[in-house]
């Protein structure tokens, strides 16, 4: 029997009604929730990613502002302009879309902005709070991955879960916080050499490395939650993952596809993160 399907489109429409009420009646008591969306240059990819957030925000009554700023932006124009959003008491997140020109210290930029404020919770401290169990904000898509995980009524503790990629934004935390919820975590990487040897003992698989068929069928074990955090083209020039959907999803238990899966959860937990910043701030 073909695998179920984990719609993230479905499960964030779900969270997202829960957001727009509590977004509600923060703004009835006069703090609308806000969130500063920053561009700098004109990336293609970057310029759909920043608009679907911006309209996600005004979909659930968040109040919202995009600053686009041409590819030659100096960094420290960059960072004044942070350093007024950080004093800006109408802005509880902020967000500064990736890549940045060459030019720009990424790292300095995600340092800039104010730990209250950071909802992609990419900088070292919402690292830190994440590493050692402490309360703060989760990077969007490894938290949204877990809310499709825990949609399947699976229970997560005693699993053994193996992450497929080891990057900061994605990998890393996926494991802490599949480690939290007490699985068993092993992650895999470019240089691990048996890959299949651990993703078929896995009882939940994350792949996360932006390479098509990473995932196939023989290396999944019957049964498992498969979620694709990929994002990549066919010979066709189709959105795929990083999993061989239509051949997994014979041997998986559960999965996620792609368009459709992750993508959609990735905004909806920035949209938890800017409204828990509003509602303590």
């Amino acid at each position: 029997m073909p695998a179920q399907l984990i719609s993230g489109t479905q499960l964030s429409q779900h969270l997202r009604e829960d957001i727009a009420r509590r977004a509600a009646a923060l703004t009835a008591q006069g703090k609308q929730p806000g969130l500063a969306v920053i561009l700098v240059g004109e990336d293609p990819a970057s310029q759909v990613y920043v608009r679907n957030k911006v309209k996600a925000c005004g979909d659930a009554g968040f109040h919202s502002v995009l600053e686009k700023y041409d590819a030659t932006m100096a960094q420290a124009d960059l960072l004044a302009r942070i350093d007024a959003l950080n004093r800006d008491p109408a802005i509880h997140g902020i967000l500064v879309q990736m890549p940045l020109p060459k030019h720009i210290d990424a790292n300095k930029v995600i340092e800039a902005i104010s730990t209250r404020k950071d909802v992609d919770g990419f900088s070292v401290l919402s690292a830190g709070e994440l590493m050692t169990g402490l309360p703060g904000f989760r990077p969007c898509t490894p938290y949204g991955c877990m809310k499709m995980i825990e949609s399947t009524g699976v229970p997560i503790k005693g699993k053994h879960a193996v992450v497929i990629g080891r990057s900061n934004t994605v990998g890393k935390p996926m494991a802490l916080l599949l480690l939290q919820a007490n699985a068993t975590v092993t992650i895999c990487h470019s240089n691990t050499p048996d890959l299949a040897l651990h993703t078929r003992q896995a009882d939940i698989v994350v792949a996360a490395v932006g390479r098509r068929n990473t995932l196939t069928a023989d290396m999944v074990k019957p049964g498992a939650i498969v979620i694709d955090v990929g994002m990549n083209r066919d010979d066709q020039g189709k959105l795929c993952g990083d999993v061989d959907f239509s051949a997994v999803q014979q041997v998986a238990g559960w999965i996620t596809p792609v368009p459709g899966g992750v993508g959609p959860m990735t905004i909806t937990m920035l949209l938890v993160n800017t409204l828990e910043s509003a509602e303590r701030i």
